[in-house]
């Protein structure tokens, strides 16, 4: 298997990762690493709906952004395995991971058999 080719894929998925939090959220300074969504602007005195719509996009950020630090965490523990000489080894059974199932999705941890 060629790992380079699954490291690369994973590294540019990180990166669009990063990008695409940075939109939703700002890095954390008291948890390396972490990210907290950014609060809506307001640059003047919100009304009852414009508190109701600015505590919405905040919400819908959050969720954003903990869908968005999941899949981060998935992408950077495949970089760790392919570092440590685990990758593509299935965590249920130990046999190799489909190159297939590594191609639609380069941070499975499991074959094709235990993906459930």
């Amino acid at each position: 298997m060629n790992t380079e080719h699954f490291k690369e894929k994973l590294s540019a998925e990180c990166t669009k990762l990063e990008e695409e939090m940075q939109t939703v959220g700002q890095k954390n300074p008291a948890v390396p690493g972490d990210f907290e969504s950014i609060p809506a602007d307001t640059e003047q005195e919100a009304d009852l709906m414009d508190r109701a719509t600015i505590a919405t996009n905040t919400e819908d950020n959050r969720a954003i952004l903990h869908d968005l630090e999941i899949r981060y965490a998935q992408v950077n523990a495949a970089l760790s395995r392919i570092h440590e000489g685990t990758y593509g080894t299935c965590e249920v059974c130990g046999n190799t991971i489909e190159e297939a199932r590594l191609e639609a999705d380069p941070a499975a941890t499991t074959c094709k058999i235990h993906m459930q």
